[in-house]
């Protein structure tokens, strides 16, 4: 297959793109979290292409994403009053929300599951996509499955160049990591994955993001490994000091380290996250980072940890998780 590569930026594009959804095929687009690897979330044959493309398991259930509240009452049961107060308050933006299906979207877009995930895409081109092809599109990330998700058009075609009918290229995305996931599905609402708006904006609420071995994920991001570069990530975890002293050990092979302790590591494969006081910054650069130690010889790569409060919860969240939670906590010998 060839896959047509164009920028997001005439009638033309956004028509061909629409067509190609609607006829069952597959689109990569921007959206301010990461891209995603669209098809039509009605269409059961579409789910099953992304999921090949992607190499994705099949009950990895994907998002489905709207333009508009009208998309979304023909896809669910019920929409709660709490479902209502967080689409007033966080849509469009980077907040999904899981919901009881109706008989409208197919087990094979929810992963066969009986619940169905839903986000509006706060992002120009995505909403005009949608808009365009007037259906629902489902939307994992559009990488291979497993690898760091893709922040810029030239992430998505190292990776599904050929295997996809269109990418449009949107630009680099503003976010960096993916939506906070919540179900809604119940009177305890549950946050089951962390993302770039935090449970301090969103108000008390549970937070669980386990799955058991043998049960079906019931958001994206819960039961697989995710974001791994090719090399083995290695979390350092403890006191500044100590977390420097170990890293130091480390500098013949990657690095990963922050604009404030860059000037202490001399190796040949070091690269700043970003900075701590700005850990929107390190969200935006994380999975950037991940993608560029791809390009280097390194067999190890060894980061620093960051706070698990607010942001820095689910920056650790998707490190820990690209590093198949291998952590060294400084002062413990081998790893968790």
């Amino acid at each position: 297959m060839e896959t047509k590569i164009v920028k997001a930026n005439t009638e033309s594009d956004f028509k061909e793109a629409a067509k190609i959804i609607r006829s069952g095929g597959l689109v990569a687009f921007p959206t301010e979290t990461v891209y995603g690897l669209g098809g039509n979330a009605l269409d059961p044959m579409a789910a099953k292409k992304i999921y090949e493309a992607k190499g994705r398991p099949s009950d990895n259930p994907l998002i489905a994403h709207i333009s508009s509240l009208e998309q979304l009452t023909p896809l669910v049961k019920t929409i709660t009053p709490l479902a209502k107060s967080l689409m007033d308050k966080f849509w469009p933006g980077p907040m999904t929300l899981i919901f009881n299906k109706s008989e409208l979207v197919p087990l094979e877009t929810t992963g066969g599951l009986q619940t169905v995930a839903v986000r509006m895409p706060n992002h120009p081109v995505a909403l005009k996509l949608i808009q365009e092809a007037n259906v629902p599109i489902a939307a994992p990330s559009a990488n291979l499955s497993g690898k760091p998700s893709p922040t810029k058009a030239s992430h998505v075609i190292e990776d599904l160049s050929g295997r996809i009918d269109m990418i449009l290229d949107g630009g680099d995305t503003d976010i960096g990591i993916e939506s906070t996931i919540i179900d809604v599905t119940s009177d305890e609402p549950v946050i089951l994955r962390p993302g770039f708006i935090t449970s301090n904006q969103i108000g008390q609420m549970k937070e669980d993001s386990s799955v058991p071995e043998d049960r079906r994920p019931k958001a994206p991001g819960m039961k697989y490994k995710h974001y791994a570069p090719k090399a083995s990530l290695v979390v350092i975890k403890g006191k500044k000091e100590d977390v420097l002293a170990e890293l130091l050990k480390h500098q013949d092979e990657g690095i990963i380290c922050t604009d404030e302790t860059r000037s202490y590591y001399s190796g040949n494969y070091v690269k700043s996250i970003g900075s701590r006081k700005d850990v929107k910054s390190v969200a935006h650069n994380l999975y950037r980072v991940l993608r560029e130690f791809d390009e280097t010889p390194v067999k190890m790569i060894y980061s620093e940890s960051f706070d698990e409060t607010e942001l820095g919860l689910s920056v650790m969240n998707r490190l820990l998780k690209a590093a198949g939670h291998q952590v060294i906590e400084v002062g413990k010998k081998g790893k968790e």
